[in-house]
């Protein structure tokens, strides 16, 4: 087993996309904003983490200019005036830092709840009128002019971003939230061109890549996060085979994505039988992307137990740089390890190994 760390620092460039080194920030839910503004505070919280030897922060998902694309006031907006002169503000600290940075473009979609939510007095939407969490709550069936409505929410938030000077964005299609739901046989039951077969179901994501992609033009990156599991439920699939996988991605692919973001609980789970190949290996080697791989990297428990009451403890690295030597994936994204430890990668490049701060519950807290 390898352990040479400087793979994980050696430079990634790509043709719209170059970095320090391999190590990403992953997007992690706070509700530290409130009305939606990011304050001071978290502008100081990113900057950390820039100046801690991370590649690229992809932050905490923001929600784009939609009534109901968020359920949480507390959640960070990226749409209007003042919200987005306080991410102009987060964006020059990273900067300033040394560091780079890409917003988590985000719509709840069904997954949405009112009790917080900015507009409680609006039902959530979704491709049908399906709660994914089997409760009262009633959920709109969205027509084609909610689809309109939110691609065009997507494809300003991303006009919004470039114009902020951040340096890639990142769409949110993973975890049972609105593009997922597309995806989701469970929860699209539609029979218009948005249901149905595979391809069907793939176009919401696509087409809302394309909004992306001519509202940024041709040579801004965009990433986009997909997954298996979903909040929801952890076991259901979008693809149950590399072929059905091929058939989601290669819409997106040709809608615009630059870099996948292959969202796994645990990065080391190998995705399909017969092959040792987690989530991003097989999205790599279907798409000809580069891909970024996620899940409890630097941790022995996935997120769901840390919920769950368990606390995680540090894991070794000896899988995960196997695998990127042998160019499984390309990035890697890590969460929770750098909630504890805003200088987790710094550390890890210095072989401080013994000074890293340990992830508990109680660092829960600084998510919600």
């Amino acid at each position: 087993m390898p352990s040479d760390l400087s793979l994980l620092f050696q430079p990634f460039v790509s043709e719209k996309l170059q970095l320090d080194n391999r190590l990403l920030m992953a997007p992690m839910t706070r509700t530290q904003s409130p009305g939606g503004i990011p304050g001071p505070d978290v502008a100081a919280y990113y900057r950390r983490r820039a100046e801690g030897e991370i590649g690229l922060i992809i932050t905490e998902g923001t929600s784009i200019g939609h009534p109901v694309a968020s359920g949480d006031s507390n959640i960070p907006c990226f749409h209007g005036e003042e919200a987005l002169a306080a991410w102009q503000h987060v964006v020059n600290e990273v900067h300033a830092a040394g560091g780079k940075i890409a917003p988590q473009l985000w719509h709840q979609g069904a997954m949405r709840t009112t009790q917080k939510a900015l507009h409680p007095e609006l039902p959530s939407i979704g491709p049908s009128e399906i709660n994914p969490y089997g409760e009262d709550t009633p959920v709109r069936s969205m027509t084609q002019q909610d689809i309109d409505d939110c691609i065009g929410a997507f494809a300003q938030a991303a006009a919004d971003a470039k114009r902020l000077n951040f340096d890639a964005l990142e769409i949110h299609g993973a975890h049972g939230y609105l593009p997922d739901q597309f995806m989701w046989p469970k929860l699209n039951q539609r029979n218009d061109g948005y249901g149905g077969s595979i391809e069907a179901r793939a176009r919401f994501a696509a087409e809302t890549v394309a909004a992306v992609r001519q509202a940024v033009g041709p040579d801004y990156p965009i990433i986009y996060r997909f997954s298996q599991f979903k909040i929801a439920n952890y076991e259901d699939k979008i693809a149950t085979s590399p072929q059905e996988l091929e058939q989601i991605l290669q819409p997106l692919v040709d809608a615009g994505v630059d870099i996948f973001h292959a969202s796994q609980r645990r990065f080391w789970d190998a995705e399909f039988e017969g092959s040792t190949l987690n989530l991003a290996g097989w999205t790599k080697k279907l798409s000809g992307k580069p891909v970024i791989t996620v899940g409890s990297v630097g941790l022995d428990t996935d997120f769901i137990s840390s919920f769950a009451g368990e606390d995680a403890h540090s894991g070794g690295l000896d899988e995960l740089l196997e695998r990127l030597a042998q160019e499984e994936f390309d990035l890697v994204a890590v969460g929770r390890a750098l909630i504890s430890d805003a200088h987790w990668a710094q550390k890890i490049h210095q072989q401080h190994e013994q000074d890293i701060i340990p992830f508990s519950r109680e660092d829960l807290g600084r998510l919600s």
